[in-house]
């Protein structure tokens, strides 16, 4: 017989969306606005949160920025490990990097390593202002 053990809920829904309000606002203040600014999620739980913060930022300013999504798959420091044929899925980004400042967007921030493999997979794309995380 299985057992379902209940989760501990570290969000409600009213939490989750004053905290995707608060990060929205920080991008906002920091950057003086929504000009240059591109959120990039980590596939694939960064990819949902990226697209959350980018309609906050739309509720506030008025202008959505644009987003792009990561696969980090090949970027990775454990990759030998993780699969014989890892699945790689498609990176897209909507606009040119150059120049622009890049917001990446995970739903973890641990010990680094994606975020590391992630600044090595955007720096192989362009050359930008910036790269933030949110």
């Amino acid at each position: 017989m299985t057992t379902f053990i209940d989760k501990t809920v570290l969000m409600d829904e009213q939490a989750m969306h004053r905290a995707l309000v608060r990060i929205a606002h920080e991008i906002l203040e920091k950057n003086k606005g929504v000009d240059n600014i591109v959120l990039v999620g980590i596939r694939s739980r960064g990819v949902p949160l990226a697209e959350r913060v980018a309609a906050a930022i739309e509720n506030i300013e008025g202008k959505r920025p644009p987003v792009g999504v990561l696969d980090i798959t090949l970027y990775r420091d454990d990759l030998s490990i993780l699969s014989y044929q890892p699945i790689v899925r498609p990176t897209t980004m909507p606009v040119d990097i150059d120049n622009k400042i890049i917001v990446l967007v995970d739903d973890v921030l641990y010990t680094g390593r994606t975020i590391r493999s992630a600044l090595n997979a955007i720096i192989d794309m362009g050359r930008p202002k910036s790269i933030q995380l949110a």
